[in-house]
């Protein structure tokens, strides 16, 4: 897992993929949030068409490329969870705090990735590295 978070952390803009309402493919610049207790912590919040998505089906992929031309693709089951110390902590970041302001707020969610698993690639020839989280 350590790999997959220092790529995460490295490359902050990812890009995550969730079926519409429509049935249709939906692609938008997300954020990582934190990872504690075994889990890829995320935010959203209930307003969020995004949120409605993936109460619907949870199943959601992540892509992020780093300026080196490396790639991590990351998919797995979202999982809403009301964890005030993931909320807390997620305050840490002033993007996140100037959206929601307090961890209260009735909106902010947090979820993490359920089975998750991560493919770390490259253009080097190299395998793919993957990792089951």
């Amino acid at each position: 897992m350590k790999e997959v978070v220092k790529f995460l952390n490295e490359n902050p803009v990812q890009y995550l993929a969730s079926i519409g309402l429509d049935g249709k493919a939906k692609c938008r610049p997300f954020m990582f949030a934190v990872a504690q207790d075994g889990k890829l912590w995320f935010c959203t919040n209930t307003q969020k068409q995004v949120y409605k998505e993936m109460i619907v089906n949870p199943n959601v992929e992540l892509s992020i490329s780093s300026p080196t031309y490396a790639w991590i693709r990351l998919n797995g089951k979202v999982v809403f969870e009301n964890n005030m110390d993931i909320k807390e902590a997620c305050m840490l970041n002033p993007i996140v705090k100037g959206q929601y302001n307090e961890a209260s707020n009735p909106i902010f969610e947090v979820f993490y990735l359920e089975g998750a698993k991560a493919t770390i690639a490259d253009f080097s020839g190299n395998p793919p590295q993957e990792y089951n989280l």
